[in-house]
């Protein structure tokens, strides 16, 4: 563009400080909540491939399980997913999105499970009935390691380093009750989908334990 006099004027360089990034957030987040879809599909796909000799009643602890886990799940990925959008910590993120997508498509694995079973996805037993303590595993009526209400309002409100460190101390309690709850049906199944199912959780819920507390290390906790 010129100006009455000829000189050439230029653009006003964009603020990339403030527009890109936003924009490739905006693209990220939009990327996870895709790949969370699909890793739901792939988990219900896995749940009706998987093979199984007998169904579970609906007081049965694999049912139970089912229900409650999935449950448990949801809350995880619902932190996962907040802290995807807002963390500026690159390592954070990574791990929001993997426990993201890892416990969407076990909740699809888990629901078809019930399905299959010809059962609803929810009964009429109280939350953790399935387990021997029954619900004195509950905590102010919460399954283990779950926020409370007061807490994920705290988290959502939270920005900077108090956001990451509030969510690397929720996720980290988290983990330690779905553990209890994957060790519990161990202990009380022998169905070769649940329990493969439940050694997995442990398993890999136990190497993001040990991530998420190199990261409290790094950032501090609240």
């Amino acid at each position: 563009m010129t100006t009455d006099s000829g000189a050439v004027a230029t653009a006003a360089p964009e603020d990339e400080t403030t527009v890109r990034p936003s924009g490739r957030r905006n693209a990220g987040t939009a990327a996870l909540a895709l790949a969370i879809l699909l890793g739901m599909l792939l988990g219900f796909a896995g749940g009706l491939l998987a093979p199984g000799l007998f169904h579970p009643g609906t007081n049965s602890p694999e049912a139970g399980f089912a229900r409650d886990m999935s449950s448990h799940h949801a809350q995880a990925v619902e932190m996962a997913i907040l802290a995807h959008e807002k963390t500026s910590d690159a390592d954070i993120r990574t791990l929001a999105a993997d426990i993201a997508l890892t416990q969407q498509a076990q909740i699809g694995i888990m629901q078809t499970w019930l399905k299959e079973w010809g059962l609803s996805p929810t009964g009429r037993q109280p939350r953790m009935a399935w387990m021997p303590e029954g619900s004195g595993a509950l905590k102010n009526g919460l399954m283990p390691g779950m926020a409370t209400d007061a807490q994920r309002a705290e988290l959502r409100a939270a920005t900077g380093r108090d956001f990451d460190a509030l969510f690397l101390k929720l996720m980290y309690d988290h983990h330690l009750g779905g553990i209890h709850m994957a060790d519990g049906i161990l202990d009380l199944s022998d169905d070769e989908q649940v329990t493969e199912m439940a050694e997995a959780m442990v398993a890999g819920q136990k190497k993001e334990i040990e991530l998420l507390r190199s990261l409290q290390g790094r950032i501090g906790t609240p």
